[in-house]
């Protein structure tokens, strides 16, 4: 069985899919990008500050569904650019304790303003 997982303290959806899906126990999180859910727009500019924001973002969809980021799994990292990797990674790996996640990081064109987006998966066992 699934189950819509939605909260107001990450940004809104912004087209026809779910911030998360419960399916047994994975949590599948729809991906995230640095969009301040009371601003309802990204205000932060450099890779570090967005990847804070979508990390926030993704901790409070995870805690919604009583999940959190030692229950993370595997992510799926899109940059605007494979040149923001370094400062990215050294971000990133502020929100993990010693087991990180698996990981896949790849170079793509992300909506406007948009350096980072993430989704993840977590397991409760």
């Amino acid at each position: 069985m699934k189950k819509v997982i939605q909260t107001e303290n990450a940004p809104e959806p912004l087209g026809p899919y779910s911030q998360a899906l419960q399916a047994g126990k994975f949590l599948f999180v729809s991906g995230q990008v640095a969009i301040d859910p009371e601003e309802g727009r990204i205000v932060a500019t450099s890779i570090r500050e967005q990847t804070a924001r979508v990390m926030q973002n993704i901790k409070a969809i995870l805690q919604a569904a009583s999940y959190n980021l030692s229950d993370v799994v595997q992510s799926n990292v899109y940059l605007s650019s494979i040149a923001l990797f370094s400062e990215f990674n050294n971000e990133y790996g502020r929100y993990f304790d010693k087991v990180f996640p698996t990981r896949a990081t790849v170079g793509i064109e992300l909506m406007p303003d948009a350096l980072v987006e993430i989704s993840v998966v977590a397991y409760k066992g």
